[in-house]
């Protein structure tokens, strides 16, 4: 197996081309973490909120006891 590029600077650029194939790669590793992440702080901030749905339920039936 040989390595097609005589440097790691050679590979860094690409043969000219290298700004556009790692503008390319950054873009798709910041979509695929987006799409990671979005998900799991939408399920945490939703959990958190029926939490504190859950809390309310629970003082008003305390209330409610009381009376």
């Amino acid at each position: 197996m040989t390595f097609r590029f005589d440097s790691f600077a050679d590979f860094i650029a690409m043969s000219g081309h290298g700004p556009y194939i790692w503008a390319c790669y950054t873009a798709l590793l910041i979509a695929l973490v987006a799409i990671v992440i979005r998900p799991m702080m939408k399920t945490r901030s939703v959990r958190l909120e029926i939490k504190q749905q859950q809390n309310i339920a629970l003082r008003r039936a305390e209330q409610k006891k009381r009376t």
